[in-house]
């Protein structure tokens, strides 16, 4: 009996970008200087919110009983960018350099010198009704020789940050989630030529994390009916991640 070769269809691995659920961990911090606040997402498996950002840098200057404040606004995606952002944005020479940060549903406030909750927290509350996300604002303060006294400081403080962000330019951001997926050779041109499912995007991130279709008879428009569900349940496509 002559042998039977069976041929495997090849597989190519490509990143798409898909709207699904993106998960993140926060860590708690506290210090006598600084606040922290961590709040993990009740659901793993909700769905990212679209977010408001800012658009570029933004600066503001005030003069309040001699005093000068600056503030400076920025978009920061976690504590590391946060960091870097005061490092590059405070200036060594003024009497305080006080921030606060929002990224999701972490936040942190400093209030680098001045009385507990008379800086830091107001610029936080600034960021909170300003309903913008994944932002840092930094204010500096010149002293000018005339104290302002704990109410004083708070209205400074929150006031500048407010004014900062006000009036500063801001996007609609759509978090997506990076998915590989590796599918047989002769189906990428069917993926690639998908205009109906405009929610797949191709990307060149190699930060993925890698699927592989077992059933490799399932067709691409079943397989994006599945894939759109509103719970991603991946036993339905019979996914396995792929370390």
């Amino acid at each position: 009996m002559a042998a039977v070769r069976v041929v495997t269809p090849r597989l190519r691995s490509i990143p798409l970008l898909l709207p699904g659920p993106v998960h993140h961990s926060c860590s708690c911090r506290s210090s006598a200087a600084s606040s922290v606040r961590d709040m993990s997402s009740s659901s793993a498996s909700s769905s990212p919110s679209p977010y408001t950002a800012l658009v570029g840098r933004v600066r503001c200057e005030r003069e309040i009983k001699r005093s000068k404040f600056i503030a400076i606004a920025g978009t920061v995606h976690d504590e590391r960018a946060a960091m870097s952002f005061l490092d590059e944005v405070k200036d060594p020479r003024a009497t305080h350099n006080c921030w606060a940060y929002k990224v999701g549903e972490q936040f942190r406030y400093n209030d680098d010198g001045e009385p507990s909750s008379t800086a830091g927290k107001p610029i936080y509350s600034a960021i909170i009704s300003s309903g913008i996300d994944m932002v840092m604002v930094v204010v500096i303060r010149y002293f000018g020789g005339i104290k302002l006294g704990t109410g004083g400081l708070v209205r400074a403080y929150g006031g500048v940050a407010s004014e900062c962000l006000k009036d500063a330019p801001t996007c609609l951001v759509k978090p997506k989630a990076l998915v590989g997926m590796e599918v047989p050779f002769d189906l990428l041109g069917t993926v690639y030529h998908q205009p109906e499912h405009d929610w797949v995007e191709s990307s060149n991130s190699c930060s993925i994390s890698k699927l592989k279709i077992l059933n490799r008879t399932m067709t691409l428009a079943k397989m994006v009916q599945l894939l759109s569900c509103s719970k991603w349940n991946m036993k339905k496509l019979r996914v396995s991640e792929v370390q």
